[in-house]
């Protein structure tokens, strides 16, 4: 519960499939709000682990796989560096990120299905299961697409539809095809191990909506609410697949088949944790069997049912682990008006960016922050991001600090200047300090990570203000020790504002530590007015933020726009295969290999090119819709392909005596059907 008091934390963020890189998206969800989270925890000197990992198994690393030409770990090695050095590069505080193809995982996951299996939690049933023929295998749930029984949306996978999320059976979808073959399956007898989840149902709607229904997040109770008290109620959910990449089940009768991904992720959490456990020389129970523990589960909407319903219930099965305290579960980000999609290449690539905006990782983290999608989908546009930047970042908080720390250095040599007696404005701006650490945690405590960021924002707001009221660049050819006490209320802000920033913006908090010497502060010196000892010396302010000019956004919308055309050319239906023909009807096609000698443009045509070709037994001119295409000089002198026995046609008053041959790409590009070098002119096609 919110109030109770813990004497240690385990979070978690949800498993990435190892299949592609991460995108702001993932960002959003779960990992700068975990992120947030643990390091406000331990800013208040509390014992927590943050774990996290790759999670490698399942059918879309098979999928990625065959489309790349590669094995599954060929494939999951990949990613899971890109991902584990781009969590790392952005700051993603993991105390351990491992990788369910570890060997220790592969044992607690097996131990766990054993325990259950011992116990007599599974039900055995033989079940007809989708089978592809032609591909001679049973279809996991992602090799098998349809339209979603509940939206429409055509693209809908065997267990979830991406579009409204949500979890389905691929019994429930609409004109099922099979992803390896693109037929539609058939309908097969395999022997399988479901979990009962009918045995919880009166349990988890104690816990979920009696228990935790006035802290957990209003989304996440209405999604467990569907589920709970549908008219059905909860059903028996198959625990293991028909595939050859994955755990093995531990069973003797159980050849070909693997541990149901959503059964083995989430154990990834507590394989992690043994890992971390084992590489510090500490007992990894207590984070995950003590009661005195608290344990948060930081996902995304799409992975609600699979943390509150399905992880719980094996988690009570097993007996010995506690259940989660909280999922703050956040909804979906938007990419500037559409869904992101990794498969459309629809997305701001967080490698990419690291690239493309060395040392801005706490501008991604603060929009991403101040525009997450906690209680609804939300949209991250490259515009909302410059503007923040510029606007907030720039302007309030860089301008703020800079200010306080370039007129220290200016009017007292860089040292912290000594405190007068106050007015009655100084008292009611340090009593403003001392309020913002509890409100910023209220926040906090309720994951409301978007609003502490804006309470966060205020206090840089506060400090500006008091500058701009107190004006001590006037008050300097006056009265001394008045400018004295306003640079030292306005240091003291300056301070505060690094320690309460440290969860949202590290890298740019981990500056102005070093410019305030503050190595020993943490959240529990935070709103003290005096944080900083008169005399000392500070830094000089170095640039904290910079402002991003209109071009840059601009680039990175047309990048977007760039990456979406090709993506759609490259899915682009093929043309179908036109009336079948005999050989007769080919072997009246005389096609040869013949040179251009000549081309121009066609007057009054902006299509056309006139061309004088060589074609072995004489020359002929014909004309040529290619001029949007080629260049009348890149022609002279190729080699192409001719049909030359095509009856003469004219065109604007010219006879063309025959085709030339070309290729046509999905995205409507010609390309030259070229012979190999030193082909005669007029050598035949057959």
């Amino acid at each position: 519960m919110m109030n109770k008091s813990f004497k240690r934390h385990t979070l978690t963020a949800a498993l990435p499939y190892a299949n592609g890189p991460i995108h702001i998206g993932h960002l959003a969800g779960c990992y700068v709000p975990s992120d947030i989270y643990a390091r406000y925890l331990r800013s208040q000197g509390k014992d927590v682990l943050f774990v996290g990992g790759s999670d490698e198994h399942g059918v879309a690393i098979t999928i990625k796989a065959k489309k790349e030409g590669k094995t599954p770990q060929e494939v999951v090695d990949f990613y899971h560096e890109m991902m584990k050095k781009s969590f790392e590069e952005f700051g993603i505080s993991f105390d351990h990120y491992s990788r369910t193809s570890a060997k220790i995982h592969h044992e607690t996951a097996q131990g766990f299905f054993k325990d259950l299996y011992e116990k007599g939690e599974f039900l055995e049933q033989s079940t007809e299961q989708y089978f592809d023929e032609e591909a001679g295998q049973f279809l996991a749930d992602r090799y098998i697409e349809g339209t979603c029984p509940k939206c429409g949306f055509e693209h809908a996978y065997g267990d979830q539809c991406e579009k409204c999320g949500s979890s389905l059976s691929p019994t429930e979808l609409i004109n099922p095809r099979s992803k390896l073959s693109g037929r539609t399956p058939v309908l097969k007898e395999t022997k399988h191990w479901f979990l009962d989840l009918a045995r919880y149902q009166n349990f988890l709607k104690k816990w979920i909506l009696e228990d935790h229904a006035q802290d957990w997040k209003n989304n996440v109770l209405g999604q467990c609410r569907s589920w709970l008290e549908a008219g059905d109620g909860l059903q028996a959910r198959s625990m293991t697949r028909d595939l050859d990449w994955g755990i093995k089940v531990p069973l003797q009768d159980a050849e070909g088949k693997v541990l149901y991904v959503w059964f083995d992720a989430p154990i990834g959490y507590i394989s992690s944790t043994k890992e971390w456990a084992a590489e510090q020389g500490k007992d990894w129970e207590p984070y995950w069997k003590d009661e005195e523990t608290q344990l948060l589960h930081f996902i995304g909407k799409d992975n609600i049912v699979f943390h509150c319903i399905i992880f719980p219930a094996i988690l009570k099965t097993h007996g010995d682990f506690i259940l989660p305290d909280n999922v703050p579960a956040n909804e979906f980000l938007n990419l500037e008006g559409d869904k992101i999609s990794t498969s459309r290449n629809w997305a701001v690539w967080l490698h990419e960016y690291l690239e493309e905006f060395p040392g801005k990782q706490d501008v991604l983290r603060y929009v991403l922050t101040a525009n997450a999608p906690e209680t609804k989908d939300n949209d991250f546009t490259w515009k909302d991001f410059q503007a923040r930047n510029n606007s907030e970042l720039v302007a309030i908080y860089g301008n703020f600090i800079n200010r306080a720390v370039v007129l220290t250095h200016k009017y007292f040599q860089g040292k912290v200047p000594s405190r007068a007696e106050l007015t009655g404005y100084d008292q009611e701006v340090l009593d403003q300090l001392a309020e913002f650490p509890a409100k910023i945690m209220s926040s906090m405590d309720r994951f409301r990570f978007r609003e502490a960021l804006g309470i966060m924002m205020d206090l840089a707001r506060l400090g500006n203000k008091y500058l701009a009221d107190t004006e001590p660049w006037k008050t300097i050819k006056t009265d001394e020790a008045r400018t004295a006490t306003i640079l030292n209320i306005a240091l003291n802000i300056a301070s505060n504002l690094a320690i309460v920033s440290e969860p949202f913006l590290p890298f740019t908090a981990a500056k102005l530590f070093d410019i305030f010497h503050l190595e020993d502060a943490n959240w529990t010196k935070a709103g003290k007015g005096e944080l900083l000892v008169e005399g000392q010396e500070i830094g000089q302010a170095g640039l904290l933020f910079e402002k991003i000019e209109d071009e840059t956004v601009e680039k990175q919308v047309q990048k977007l726009l760039d990456a979406k055309k090709m993506n759609e050319a490259e899915n682009a239906p093929v043309a179908p295969m036109k009336e079948i023909i005999t050989y007769d009807d080919f072997a009246k096609l005389d096609m040869r290999v013949v040179t251009v000698l000549e081309a121009e443009k066609m007057p009054k045509s902006k299509k056309l090119l006139k061309l004088k070709v060589d074609t072995g037994i004489g020359h002929r001119t014909v004309l040529s819709g290619v001029s949007e295409h080629f260049e009348p000089e890149f022609l002279i002198g190729k080699q192409v392909t001719m049909l030359i026995n095509l009856a003469p046609r004219k065109m604007m008053g010219i006879d063309s005596e025959g085709m030339i041959l070309m290729a046509e790409d999905k995205d409507g590009k010609l390309k030259l059907l070229t012979p190999h070098e030193g082909t005669a002119s007029g050598s035949t096609i057959s």
